[in-house]
């Protein structure tokens, strides 16, 4: 059965020149951003691909960027063949959210701490990505969330969230108690910090960080990783992405939530947080013989005890 991205990479092959217009985009006022943005963009100009600089990050790193064509998001999402983002996974988020109705798709280049969705090393840049866009490169699709904030009914809120939705107590207040219904079926009451609803993108942030399970990106799921909860036996749990899940605020001094580290706060008694699938995915590429366990590896430390020609599998 062929998948619909080996249909969407089959479309693109068959042009000839897959990716002829390529956006940059640089990580937000970032020091030293200026020169790898620049360094790729003349070496793919070089090539015969028409460079574009996303147009706030060409006025962050001023005039040097004069040379190219400057477009906003909207701009980029009908013009662009291909995005390339030069930041951390942070701005590879922001990013994703911003094209996931485009479908264009994104490159990922760390300039950032992590690096678990933008897996290209700064040093390999110029060997790896003008390959990539010649066509010699490996897609995968990755599902965001999208949320809204219900206040006696009304909507006061939508957002999309490719990491993940974040119910926690806001400041030094104590607890906070949350209803969960999965389907329109209630599964359970929790008293904690708080609750991470994640993608499996989101698995290997905060979620990880509350002992949530690592989910791989292939897999059709979200989990919901309790926040220090008062009872020791609220677990983790995946539940299929087809799901809808409503959290519901029954007892909170203080509260807020938020999608993706973007707060909505002043969450009160009553209120809904209500959780889909997104019906758009966002596509990236990586280079040829990317290996997701071996970012594993590199991030997680679990290459302490291999060898190295393991760790280069």
């Amino acid at each position: 059965m062929v998948s619909t991205i080996d249909l969407w990479c089959n479309a693109k092959m068959e042009t000839g020149n897959p990716f002829k217009i390529v956006a940059l985009f640089g990580k937000y006022n970032a020091q030293g951003i200026a020169d790898p943005l620049l360094s790729l963009a003349n070496n793919i100009s070089q090539r015969g691909h028409h460079v574009v600089f996303e147009h706030d990050t060409a006025h962050n790193i001023g005039a040097a960027a004069a040379n190219y064509t400057a477009l906003d998001t909207q701009e980029i999402g009908s013009q662009a063949d291909v995005a390339i983002v030069i930041g951390g996974d942070g701005t590879m988020l922001g990013v994703g959210r911003q094209l996931t109705a485009t479908h264009v798709p994104l490159i990922g280049v760390n300039h950032g701490r992590v690096g678990f969705i933008t897996d290209i090393p700064l040093h390999q840049m110029h060997h790896v990505i003008p390959s990539m866009l010649e066509g010699q490169f490996e897609a995968e699709q990755r599902t965001l969330l999208a949320a809204r904030v219900k206040r006696d009914g009304n909507v006061l809120y939508e957002t999309l969230a490719f990491n993940d939705v974040v119910v926690n107590r806001n400041g030094l207040s104590g607890m906070i108690e949350l209803r969960v219904d999965v389907d329109g079926r209630f599964m359970y009451k929790q008293r904690s910090d708080g609750l991470i609803v994640a993608t499996p993108t989101g698995s290997t942030a905060y979620a990880l960080s509350a002992s949530g399970p690592i989910l791989h990106p292939m897999l059709g799921g979200v989990v919901l990783v309790p926040i220090a909860p008062y009872a020791l036996s609220n677990r983790p749990i995946v539940l299929p992405d087809t799901t809808e899940i409503v959290i519901t605020i029954e007892a909170a001094p203080e509260v807020g939530v938020n999608f993706d580290m973007q707060s909505f706060s002043e969450l009160l008694l009553g209120d809904q947080i209500i959780i889909n699938r997104s019906e758009h995915n966002v596509t990236f590429l990586h280079p040829v013989g990317y290996n997701y366990y071996a970012t594993l590896r590199r991030k997680l430390h679990w290459n302490q005890h291999i060898s190295k020609e393991d760790d280069l599998s």
